[in-house]
């Protein structure tokens, strides 16, 4: 049983950073996904795959891991890329594309 212990990234819908602070311990599915051959639902007998735990930190997380015996992966977290921008940008005399209406 293999466990990921990983830090979220923010979702599309969303511009906040809201649940990316914490760490996740996961586990990795054990068995794939069946699909239900009357309903189209998609089912699993592995209940590990419904176990999410957070920590506020990575070495909690890491701790908790190794304390119950469990082999982990551990995934850092990318930091985003800050472009710079601002409105007068749009009306710099040296843009590339001229702004028109």
């Amino acid at each position: 049983m293999l466990a990921r212990i990983y830090r979220p990234a923010k979702t599309a819908m969303q511009s906040g950073k809201a649940k990316t602070k914490d760490w996740v311990l996961e586990f990795e599915p054990a068995s794939a996904l069946r699909s239900d051959p009357l309903m189209g639902w998609t089912q699993s007998s592995d209940m590990n795959g419904q176990v999410r735990l957070t920590f506020e930190t990575r070495e909690e997380a890491v701790a908790y891991a190794q304390h119950n015996g469990l082999a982990f992966q551990l995934f850092e977290p990318k930091t985003p890329k800050r472009i710079i921008k601002a409105y007068a940008d749009n009306f710099a005399a040296g843009r590339r594309q001229p702004w028109t209406h």
